[in-house]
């Protein structure tokens, strides 16, 4: 006698591959961020000889700042930096410090938003004069500890999840089973993911500033966070969402109202081609407002990299949402209305195109965020996308074998045309003359047998269904396949909030390249504060020079005029010169390009050789108000 699967037992199955998920989350620890330091002057473990008029820190990316992303604490934990950070050039931002800072061990504690959305957080430290004790910790620096950082997580699965199942459940109604937007079951399918998503996209507004600031429960709610939030980019795609999944709601509406009720062949066929058309669009776009806050929209060919992460989003809700639609439909549907082997082989070519797609996209990808072979092994975003890539491997060949029950199942005629008679029969007032109750006498008693005898039928029907070993084995596989696509998407999930593996590669290298430089004993960067007075009025101040990295060939620098009380100004020209007497070498002149007030740059700076340079700045307060002021300094 062939076995079937009872209803408690799938869902004690769905209960065990949930847990499954939430294990996973809750081992995962937390998310590295996206946007990796690459350089700092100071340099991490550095000793400097002099106090730095700034800080300085390079990212891989660009980030967005606010006024506390960059502090600087003294030995007593107290602030240092005088105001908001800058972006000096590139990827470089600076915060200026107090003058006369008195030696001993500094901290840097950096929080910013990098360019794909995600917050990145850490301290470092570098002493001036001698290291010393200090009483600021810079363990826990990540952002996305706690309730919120958990609460975020869980929102960004549900919002995956809830998209693939609404997208791919309306394909799979569309492209694959038509019957099925009459069939409550696969209705309610679909109409919780577009829930599940909706839910998750309101979630993730209100824990969006939180998440990327204080990380408090309590400013969840804030409404000014809630503000700043829907002028950055992702606030701006969590809102382009929801606009998209208001016409989602009319598409579904259609889908299970207008369409399920044409009976015209014509009309029915034009209706399809309206909604597969419209649907696809709506699809698209909700699928770019992850494209475009996310991995793709930075790095290398982001152009490019947006339209193939949507394609990629498409694909796998055509398959593991058609997937979840269609056992739904097996274990789920009417026994008057069975989903029939035509529509699985419709999804079988439908889930093999998918998979295409996913390879095609998922390899184009990979280079993209990995850029070497040994970041498979050497970081966790390759280790995660490995687990990936196996979890795909083995969905695929559970896939096979549905395939192969799929094939058996067509070669089995189903006794649709008996099944119909048999469930015509006794559901009338006929059934009730023949049970030996006569309808006038007691038509509510009648209808009561009529009832039960259609029960009694739907019951045998569904027996002799789930009796066939090929429908079986299919709802078996197909079962296996949605387990295995459940992990697949919560190690995906992971896999979108870690660092990828090219900026984790050179995060690396710049951390060695620091610790070599501190093992060495210098910064590898110069700083030279100079005061000055031209005589005129208006004409004290304190011109900063910074050089970087002060050594032979290239070189960028920095020019920083301030008022004695710290306040950057412009003066209407300043001039820098580098002799070296001990060579007969110079002066050679350098004109840097104003940056902002009180701030000049200049990149390229050629330093010929290594030894102790003159450095002579010109500073021109007005007209006639000059003055040269001179310092030397080691290079190289």
């Amino acid at each position: 006698m062939t076995q079937t699967i009872a209803p408690r037992r799938v869902r004690i199955l769905v209960l065990l591959l949930l847990a499954a998920v939430c294990a996973l989350f809750a081992g995962a620890g937390p998310a590295s961020a996206h946007a990796a330091v690459t350089g700092s002057d100071p340099g991490q473990g550095a000793v400097v000889d002099q106090a730095p008029a700034r800080i300085s820190l390079t990212f891989s990316e660009q980030v967005a700042v606010s006024d506390d992303s960059l502090r600087v604490l003294d030995p007593e934990g107290k602030r240092v930096d005088t105001g908001e950070p800058s972006n000096v050039s590139g990827t470089t931002y600076a915060v200026r410090l107090h003058s006369g800072l008195p030696d001993g061990t500094y901290t840097v504690a950096y929080q910013v938003v990098s360019a794909d959305s995600h917050p990145v957080a850490g301290a470092y430290t570098f002493s001036i004069g001698a290291p010393s004790k200090t009483s600021v910790s810079v363990s826990g620096q990540t952002t996305d500890d706690g309730v919120v950082g958990w609460l975020y997580g869980v929102g960004r699965y549900v919002s995956y999840a809830g998209f693939l199942v609404m997208a791919g459940g309306a394909a799979f109604v569309l492209a694959c089973w038509p019957r099925g937007s009459g069939v409550r079951p696969v209705q309610r399918y679909v109409v919780s993911g577009w829930v599940a998503l909706t839910a998750a996209t309101l979630a993730l507004l209100l824990l969006r500033g939180s998440f990327t600031g204080s990380g408090k429960v309590s400013d969840v709610f804030d409404l000014s966070l809630l503000g700043q939030v829907l002028q950055t980019k992702t606030g701006a795609a969590l809102v382009s969402r929801l606009l998209l999944l208001a016409a989602a709601a009319l598409f579904i509406a259609v889908l299970f109202g207008a369409y399920d009720k044409r009976e015209d062949p014509q009309e029915r066929r034009d209706l399809t081609f309206g909604l597969s058309i419209g649907g696809a669009v709506v699809a698209a776009g909700i699928a770019a407002s992850w494209a475009m806050s996310e991995h793709a929209s930075v790095g290398l060919q982001a152009g490019v990299a947006m339209p193939v992460d949507v394609l990629h989003l498409l694909a796998a809700a055509a398959w593991l949402g058609g997937l979840g639609a269609l056992l739904v439909a097996l274990y789920r549907a009417p026994a008057a209305s069975p989903v029939g082997a035509p529509a699985v082989h419709r999804f079988s070519r439908l889930a093999f195109g998918s998979v295409v797609v996913l390879i095609v996209t998922g390899v184009y990808q990979s280079w993209r965020q990995l850029g070497s072979w040994t970041a498979f092994t050497d970081t966790r975003y390759g280790r995660l996308l490995l687990a990936k890539i196996a979890l795909v491997v083995v969905l695929v060949g559970v896939a096979w074998i549905s395939r192969r029950w799929t094939g058996r199942l067509a070669q089995t005629a189903p006794p649709a045309a008996e099944e119909r008679e048999t469930a015509r029969v006794g559901t009338g007032p006929e059934a009730a003359a023949d049970a030996g109750v006569s309808e006038p006498a007691d038509a509510r008693r009648a209808a009561q047998l009529a009832r039960q005898r259609a029960a009694r039928d739907a019951a045998r029907q569904r027996r002799i269904r789930d009796a066939d070993p090929n429908r079986f084995g299919l709802r078996r596989s197909v079962l296996a396949e949605a387990g295995v696509a459940v992990v697949l998407l919560a190690v995906t999930t992971v896999l979108t909030q870690t660092e990828p593996g090219r900026t984790e590669e050179e995060a690396k290298t710049a951390t060695q390249s620091a610790a070599a430089s501190a093992e060495s004993g210098t910064s590898g960067a110069l700083t030279l504060n100079m005061p000055f007075d031209t005589g005129g009025e208006d004409g004290k101040g304190v011109v900063t020079i910074d050089i970087d990295p002060a050594r032979p060939g290239d070189n960028e620098m920095h020019v920083y005029v301030e008022r004695p009380n710290g306040r950057a100004f412009d003066i209407p020209e300043v001039k820098v010169d580098f002799t070296l007497k001990a060579k007969d070498i110079g002066p050679l002149p350098v004109v840097p390009d104003h940056i902002a007030t009180g701030h000049w740059s200049a990149n390229g700076v050629q330093i010929p050789m290594a030894g102790d340079w003159q450095v002579d700045v010109t500073v021109r307060t007005s007209d006639i108000d000059e003055v040269t002021v001179t310092k030397n300094a080691q290079i190289g």
